[in-house]
């Protein structure tokens, strides 16, 4: 589904990815784990069309993306959850959802989204009218997810959804993002909560540097020596 093949970027003069490759097929989750600074926001950012690689290619679908506008991608089908949710917080919970179906045409299709994400976060169904600036932290990410969902990708980039939430309320956006790939949408996570990662994920890479060090699945990973020492704490 998606495939990055020795892909070069950064901002400006500025050089953060180094010939990154790596693969996500259709139905997977996958995680790309590593310190803060590593580039791992910069690959969603240059999956999603945000930073235009200087080199390598990025392939979607067996369509070559890189250099695409970023609402042509987009419509493509990749949605791009960033660590804020970038959510209007003077707008409701039901305005921000049909923001994120701005793309599409067929009121058939957002109906059943809505439907479906309702199903999915009743949480949110409670709180349609509520705006999304006086919700708790745990809420905000779950409407940024469910956001990113209506426009129907075929690909979910998140980024750091643990970021700046309590240990509980990470195991309940974890356990989201995992029933999610129960119900076919193949995910692309990016986080630095590797111990919890590694868990619920089928593959993962690792990041250090700008450039991929590591991967293979969680297991592997989480049995690999450096992955020990490095991030969890196991000498």
């Amino acid at each position: 589904m998606l495939k990055l093949s020795n892909v070069n970027a950064g901002y400006g003069k500025l050089g953060v990815l180094w010939n990154v490759s790596l693969e996500v097929h259709s139905g997977e989750f996958v995680a790309l784990v590593g310190p803060n600074g590593a580039g791992k926001t910069t690959v969603l950012r240059t999956i999603s069309g945000i930073v235009n690689p200087a080199g390598g290619e990025v392939r979607f679908m067996n369509q070559k993306i890189n250099g695409l506008p970023v609402q042509q991608i987009m419509r493509m089908g990749i949605s791009f959850v960033t660590d804020d949710g970038c959510l209007f917080s003077g707008m409701t919970v039901m305005e921000n959802l049909m923001m994120g179906a701005y793309t599409v045409n067929d009121k058939e299709k957002v109906k059943n989204s809505l439907d479906s994400i309702f199903e999915l976060f009743p949480r949110l169904a409670e709180r349609k009218k509520q705006f999304a600036g006086s919700m708790s932290g745990g809420e905000r990410k779950m409407l940024a997810i469910a956001r990113g969902l209506m426009s129907d990708p075929k690909l979910i980039l998140v980024d750091e959804p643990s970021l700046g939430l309590a240990p509980k309320l990470v195991l309940d956006v974890f356990k989201t993002l995992k029933d999610l790939t129960t119900r076919g949408v193949t995910i692309l996570l990016v986080e630095q909560n590797v111990n919890t990662t590694l868990k619920i994920v089928d593959r993962g890479y690792v990041l250090e540097q700008g450039s991929i060090i590591q991967e293979g699945s969680s297991t592997e990973l989480r049995e690999n020596d450096h992955i020990k020492k490095a991030y969890l704490g196991i000498a």
